[in-house]
């Protein structure tokens, strides 16, 4: 292994316990105190630990490695690996770090609104810094990675379907009721909302209409300098009855900016209509990961032209 490949190495393993440790680090300070229930493994092993004390590094090592057995035949050695890592390492900080007093006493916010926000929201972040570096925590991140290889869901949904069951559950423990169910699901949204945006954020698409007098020049000035597709669709204005092209254009949303500023450089009277894309799929953009469906009456049709 030659010096870059080992500096990447390590590079991202160090990536990976920094993202373990504030996942970590938001259960220990912001949710757990609190008394609030997440989802999960992490989230089954809080409430057994409501309902019963046994520590949550234990509960949530056993069942990490029986989940992981799966996970490391359906996505390879090399996944499992990170994984492996990942799931000793969060045991080993669940363990430590409810014992040093001030990350346990940390949050002194009262609200557990607050805690439940805050505690999502930094847990993103260190699931996303995981994630990103092709490694997970285990449990419901290794089905949202395994979704996500082969269909078109974002992992932040997939969280929240399984997480619903999971922090339901806690209703049915002692001194347990709708309230506490209502904080972990608070905790549930902040946390799927913020790792969409992490990882999906730059991935976001817009799509531009640009009309212009000077349609030919500003098209030409997106394909050869912006390196755009640009599509002119014909087009009239009934108010002057003049006829022109109309410019459609689908960018990622970080380059717009740059598209608008070099469209008024060339036109400073050109007009400018953007919408947000929902999912943009195409050379340059995403690639479509579910399999053709089958037409079985155009396969009967087909069939039938070719029996004749």
């Amino acid at each position: 292994m030659d010096n870059r490949k080992l500096l990447k190495f390590f590079k991202s393993y160090l990536i990976i316990t920094v993202g373990v440790f504030l996942y970590c680090f938001s259960w220990v300070a912001f949710i757990i105190p609190k008394g609030i229930s997440g989802g999960g493994v992490t989230g089954i092993s809080s409430i057994v630990f409501y309902g019963t004390g046994i520590p949550i590094s234990v509960t949530y090592f056993v069942i990490n490695i029986l989940l992981l057995v799966s996970g490391t035949i359906i996505l390879g050695k090399g996944f499992g690996a990170k994984t492996v890592y990942s799931i000793v390492c969060a045991s080993i900080m669940f363990e430590l770090l409810p014992q040093i007093d001030w990350i346990v006493n940390l949050s002194d916010i009262p609200d557990k609104f607050l805690n439940s926000i805050i505690g999502g929201t930094i847990s993103a972040f260190g699931i996303s810094a995981i994630f990103i570096q092709g490694g997970s925590t285990g449990g419901t991140d290794i089905i949202a990675i395994v979704i996500a290889k082969y269909r078109d869901k974002s992992p932040g949904k997939v969280f929240m379907y399984c997480d619903l069951v999971i922090i339901g559950s806690i209703i049915f423990l002692p001194g347990k009721g709708l309230q506490d169910v209502v904080y972990g699901y608070i905790q549930m949204v902040s946390f799927s909302f913020m790792l969409d945006f992490l990882l999906t954020g730059s991935k976001q698409s817009v799509q531009i209409l640009v009309f212009s007098d000077k349609y030919d020049k500003v098209a030409d000035m997106l394909i050869y300098e912006m390196n755009r597709g640009v599509t002119a669709i014909s087009s009239v204005g009934w108010y002057s009855k003049k006829e022109g092209k109309l410019l459609v254009v689908v960018a990622r949303k970080y380059q717009l900016s740059a598209i608008a500023s070099a469209i008024k450089e060339v036109d400073n009277k050109a007009f400018i209509s953007v919408s947000s894309a929902m999912s943009v799929y195409g050379e340059g953009f995403e690639q479509v990961k579910s399999k053709p469906r089958k037409d079985k009456k155009s396969l009967s049709l087909r069939n039938f032209i070719e029996d004749k």
